[in-house]
């Protein structure tokens, strides 16, 4: 139904996607949306409904119980930390992605809330991106196995690249924060006066040079890294992170094109330009992140560790394993170490010591983890000549 009302813009911020009706108060069960062709109508919007609600909630609740499973497996059969501290981390994002897009759309009639959650998602989707890659050098037996043969450049370089990436998002999620509080910034309005046109060009940077940096690795090592399975990997983390930014793009650009309706209240609070495209994406992403659970249930596998945990005696108590194993997991002190080596001017001397420490003597006088040791003896085998590259 299509009602009168009279509209004005704000001249203090120059949006034409943000109007002001003169009634101030509105009923809470009332949506006012307008049209590609302009007009102002009163109409009910799926996003804020009990079904989208209710079904997005289905696939975040079933993706969250299959990756957490998955990672109770892994701490259970936590036998190779060096490795499977990256994967559990890595598989974290299905939760953080799933639950933060859930939130985001259930209270997306406050759209300044959503901002403080995609804060935190945007934060570990840049650490994610971290361990994947060193999750990779871990297979080819540690980034000390790789430099002598390629000299250290390329290595430092995706290093650089997947470590800028993980700054510039805590600090543009950080800008996004105070700018929203200032009123400056609106998902999907590419207003030159707003933030959001230039957030997204630093994102668009940022994320393309990591992603060159991945790639780049990706190809230089397809063949030491194929025993690991690495495209399942590397297309289900490239899936689930930058192709989830660039969906968001075009949502917010067909938002803005008209193809979806621009909301100007929900549920009778006003919101701004960009809240649409931001919910249908809160929404896709839900719904995504179920099957992502699943290919990343495929991708990162804890077999291989369980066979290891059948060929060792457990000493420990179940349960102060898994717990002990999830708290060095949740460290990030090695991602700070490492980001201060990479950038070091001394980086030519500095060389990751796991291949030293699977060799280490332990208190009782065993070496610590001898099927690891040998593993890592059979990687850096695989690395015989510049050739392989």
């Amino acid at each position: 139904m299509e009602m009168n009302f009279s509209a004005e813009m704000d001249p203090s911020t120059e949006n034409d996607s943000i109007v002001h009706l003169d009634a101030p108060i509105l009923p809470d069960n009332v949506t006012i949306i307008r049209t590609g062709n302009g007009s102002i109508i009163q109409d009910q919007m799926f996003l804020n409904t009990m079904v989208a609600q209710a079904l997005s909630g289905i696939f975040v609740w079933s993706a969250l119980l299959i990756t957490c499973h998955q990672i109770y497996t892994h701490l259970r059969s936590y036998t190779v930390p060096n490795e499977q501290r990256y994967i559990i981390r890595i598989l974290f994002i299905v939760p953080v992605y799933a639950f933060d897009s859930w939130l985001s759309l259930l209270f997306i009639s406050n759209d300044q809330y959503y901002v403080y959650f995609d804060s935190v998602r945007d934060c570990y989707e840049a650490f994610v991106i971290y361990n994947f890659l060193s999750l990779s050098f871990e297979y080819l037996g540690g980034e000390s196995a790789i430099m002598s043969e390629i000299r250290g450049k390329p290595i430092q370089f995706c290093k650089q690249a997947t470590l800028q990436f993980c700054v510039v998002k805590p600090v543009m999620a950080a800008i996004t924060i105070i700018l929203q509080a200032f009123g400056k910034y609106h998902d999907g309005d590419f207003n030159v006066n707003g933030g959001y046109l230039y957030i997204t060009i630093i994102y668009n940077f940022s994320v393309s040079l990591a992603l060159y940096a991945l790639f780049l690795f990706f190809f230089a090592t397809s063949d030491l890294l194929r025993p690991y399975e690495p495209v399942l990997k590397f297309l289900t983390i490239k899936s689930v992170i930058f192709l989830s930014f660039w969906q968001g793009m075009v949502l917010a650009i067909l938002e803005r094109c008209g193809v979806i309706p621009n909301a100007l209240f929900i549920n009778g609070h006003e919101v701004g330009a960009g809240t649409v495209a931001a919910g249908w994406q809160n929404f896709i992403t839900c719904i995504e992140m179920f099957f992502a659970a699943i290919a990343l249930r495929y991708a990162f596998t804890c077999t291989v560790y369980q066979e290891k945990k059948n060929d060792v005696p457990e000493n420990i108590p179940p349960m102060q394993s898994i717990s002990s194993g999830l708290k060095e997991t949740m460290n990030p002190g090695d991602m700070v170490q490492d980001a201060i080596h990479n950038f070091s001017p001394a980086y030519q001397q500095y060389t990751q010591q796991s291949t030293q420490e699977v060799t280490q003597p332990s208190t009782n006088g065993k070496v610590l983890t001898g099927n690891k040791s040998s593993r890592k003896s059979d990687k850096m085998m695989l690395i015989t000549s510049d050739d392989e590259f």
